[in-house]
């Protein structure tokens, strides 16, 4: 595989002790750049010289989003203002947004970050790739075409929406490489099911961004586009933006960067480590990060550490698949559910397509209610419904400890969209 992205060093040993150094230099650039963190660092007592291994990074204090929008507009900032060269902003809760400053130094890291993620994706610069996410303030858009470009591959910057052109795009520019949301591949997979489009197209890989994806809508992704293989990239504005892991075509876990920040795994309510293997909270720390460094920024993805070693022999460590955010959980009868939990369940049952949504409701009598709408599998057999709602309503009762109804719907009777699918509809509020 070209390693023309692949840092120099080849062992855990020099990743550590590289870690160590970008540590020590960027609590020392947050210290004499940053208001805001020298004032934090203060606070916990503690100075650019606490900093003598990578087990002094859980003296260091936490940052939150909430700090992000309470120093609305410029967080985090730790240079001039005239060595910004770009802002990016992703949504907030508050009405501000969590805007985060970049020097061209960030911005040419960011390439290169990027441009591995395709090199372990195993592209080559004979690569057509069709960048169908969000262009504007967002990072989706920018960030995968400067990755793009940095790695030597062709760009179609399609952006999200406009069904048409983007099958019109697959089939005259012949793409190989479509990037986008799992929602919006599964829109442009069965429109080209109905179009006859299949033979016209030439897509090889596909790589999703920004919203988790079940075993069920991958599959039915690559059957339906006939793609050989499906890659995750993980990306949070607050970090760089997409681009900071993948997953190799051993697709055993997402590779991350460990060079350029370091992911540490916590408990949301201890903010201890978890176990290698259990899910916890994705906690960040950039090592190079000039404009917006974050140093211990909880992000409220959760996910896990895979141990073990890949198959693939690189030494970045890995972890799982974004299982959802500690917000996102919600409570039926007292039982803490997460949408993904759902989503494996469905995952593993036949006789259906891989679009649901979750209802809760009261009913007026206060009690918590769940109830499933999932897809009828593409020529499925209505009469097939009972049995098939039954035999769900068994398995999530079995794996939840909650009773709730499934009700079966027609092929394609759920909305579809370019954008991230809503799957939780919570009536009781």
């Amino acid at each position: 595989m070209d390693r023309r992205f692949m840092p120099p060093f080849q062992t855990k040993e020099e990743l550590a002790a590289f870690q160590l150094a970008g540590l020590q230099w960027t609590v020392r650039h947050a210290w004499e750049g940053s208001p805001f963190y020298r004032s934090r660092f203060e606070k916990a007592g503690v100075t650019p010289e606490s900093i003598r291994s990578l087990d002094d990074l859980k003296r260091l204090p936490f940052v939150t989003a909430q700090d992000l929008q309470a120093n609305y507009p410029w967080p985090l900032l730790a240079v001039p203002m005239d060595r910004i060269v770009r802002m990016h902003a992703s949504s907030g809760t508050t009405g501000k947004r969590k805007v985060m400053v970049y020097t061209a130094k960030d911005i040419d890291d960011w390439a290169d970050m990027f441009a591995r993620c395709y090199e372990t994706a195993e592209l080559t610069r004979e690569d057509r790739v069709q960048i169908c996410v969000g262009y504007g303030v967002w990072t989706a858009g920018v960030g995968f075409q400067l990755g793009c470009e940095r790695f030597g591959a062709l760009a179609i910057p399609a952006g999200p929406g406009n069904i048409d052109m983007q099958l019109q795009f697959l089939v005259d520019f012949g793409t190989t490489v479509l990037c986008c949301t799992a929602s919006m591949a599964l829109l442009l997979a069965e429109e080209i099911g109905k179009r006859g489009l299949r033979e016209k197209i030439h897509v090889k890989k596909v790589i999703f961004g920004a919203e988790r994806s079940s075993d069920a809508l991958r599959n039915q992704v690559k059957n339906l586009i006939g793609a050989e293989q499906i890659f995750d990239i993980p990306g949070l504005t607050e970090l760089y933006g997409p681009g900071t892991g993948l997953d190799c075509p051993f697709h055993t876990g997402i590779h991350y960067w460990a060079d350029y920040y370091i992911l540490e795994i916590l408990s949301p309510d201890t903010l201890e480590p978890v176990p290698e293997g259990e899910v916890g909270e994705m906690v960040y720390t950039t090592l190079r990060k000039e404009g917006a460094p974050l140093i211990r920024y909880r992000s409220r993805d959760l996910t896990r550490l895979v141990p073990g070693e890949c198959p693939c022999g690189s030494i970045f460590p890995r972890h799982d698949r974004i299982v959802g955010r500690s917000d996102d959980m919600f409570i039926v009868r007292g039982v803490n559910i997460y949408p993904s939990h759902i989503d494996e369940i469905l995952s593993r049952q036949s006789g259906i397509a891989s679009e649901y949504q979750i209802h809760l409701d009261h009913h007026g009598d206060g009690k918590d209610y769940m109830m499933i709408k999932v897809e009828r599998e593409e020529g499925g057999r209505p009469g097939d419904d009972k049995i098939l709602a039954a035999r769900i309503e068994r398995a999530i009762r079995k794996e939840t400890l909650v009773s709730g109804t499934v009700e079966i719907v027609d092929y394609q009777g759920l909305p579809r969209t370019e954008r991230k699918a809503k799957r939780v509809f919570d009536h009781r509020t």
